[in-house]
């Protein structure tokens, strides 16, 4: 006979002697619900039983979604995803990070059995693929977000990624060009339609995509300044234009004479090829453009440099090399580290200051011997 527990709810025996419990409810739309739990021992059940008022009352769902971790992560790239805040290249990131690294791993497995183990075994799977720390952070990155947007979506009570420590990415001493390189590849540019761009790079330090968003407007040719408030970037879309990503990034940033001396010659170009092309030429007030006035494209500009780099000789390097080499260069001359940090628009003056630590012993040196100096030994 089924029996119910004093003060405890809907417990009952069943005839094969085990024990369940049924809770009683509406969800969210009005519709009565009556999840149904199963133990060996009515202490078992009862156990379970609290467990689904506990979580009936913080407002989680009282039961985990069986859905697929695929069939999650394909609703979530193509809602929750692109209606989130983030730019446009990062969507397209994190989609193609769940293409490639989360659907193939664990997108079989049903949410409600998705556990902290799991999301460990990957992150040591893919370090055992070889793969960087920054793109194992970057994967449970991705996965941590698809599953925070499940719990508030009631899908999940907890998030299991939140219950595992984020992947370390370390920082490498960042590649740069010493003097004598950079005096070589100042030669090397020299009179390529695309000197005045790799010329600014290593003169102010700005981002591939910052530079190729500047527009004229930005540039003040007697305050000897420019100001960073776009980049481009290649996205699904095609070419946009978008906010620098952090407020550190909008910024001034001051211009050596030669270097104003550059773009003035190169704005005398420009001139030259907007005459040239007539009807043709799409006016943006961008600093570089195609020949018709359009942006150019990213990946372009990037090969164009690496075949500079090839036909001279130097150190293979990637255009992201003239950031660090302008910010060696600071350094090594004895400008503050703080003053750096601003100039290059980092978020923090701690990832200057680690990104840059190649430079940090001359700079020691340099003070242990102006200290010799000061005092009276």
């Amino acid at each position: 006979m089924a029996k119910r527990a004093n003060g405890e709810g809907s417990i009952y025996r069943r005839p094969d002697g085990t024990w369940s419990a049924q809770l009683s409810h509406r969800d969210a739309a009005g519709k009565l619900l009556r999840p149904t739990v199963y133990g060996k021992t009515q202490t078992e059940v009862r156990r379970k039983l609290a467990g689904l008022e506990q979580r009936l009352e913080t407002g989680a769902p009282v039961r985990d979604s069986t859905i697929t971790l695929a069939a999650w992560l394909a609703d979530w790239t193509a809602t929750a995803l692109p209606a989130s805040s983030r730019k446009q290249a990062t969507v397209d990131l994190y989609s193609t990070v769940t293409r490639r690294h989360l659907v193939p791993t664990l997108g079989r497995r049903p949410l409600h059995l998705l556990r902290p183990s799991d999301i460990e075994a990957l992150v040591l799977a893919k370090r055992r693929d070889g793969l960087s720390a920054s793109t194992v952070r970057t994967i449970y990155t991705v996965l941590r977000a698809a599953l925070d947007t499940a719990v508030r979506d009631g899908l999940l009570r907890d998030n299991p990624a939140a219950k595992v420590r984020r992947p370390i990415a370390q920082r490498k001493e960042a590649a740069h060009l010493n003097a004598e390189e950079a005096s070589r590849l100042l030669d090397a540019v020299r009179g390529d339609r695309l000197e005045a761009f790799f010329r600014l790079l290593l003169a102010t330090g700005l981002r591939r995509g910052e530079a190729l968003a500047l527009h004229w407007s930005d540039v003040d040719m007697d305050e000897h300044v420019l100001r960073v408030r776009w980049t481009l970037s290649r996205t699904s879309r095609g070419l946009e234009l978008g906010e620098p990503k952090t407020s550190k990034s909008r910024r001034i940033v001051p211009l050596p004479r030669s270097t104003v001396a550059t773009l003035q010659a190169h704005r005398e170009r420009q001139d030259l090829e907007r005459r040239a092309a007539g009807e043709a030429w799409l006016e943006q007030d961008l600093v570089f453009t195609t020949e018709i006035g359009t942006p150019l494209e990213p990946r372009n500009v990037l090969r164009r440099f690496e075949q500079i780099v090839r036909e001279a000789g130097l150190p293979r390097v990637s255009l992201h090399t003239l950031r660090h080499t302008a910010a060696s260069l600071l350094l090594a001359a004895g400008t503050h580290t703080k003053v750096v940090q601003e100039h290059l628009g980092h978020s923090s003056y701690a990832i200057t200051a680690d990104i840059y630590s190649h430079v940090t012993p001359a700079q020691q040196r340099e003070a242990a011997d102006r200290l010799d100096q000061a005092l009276p030994w």
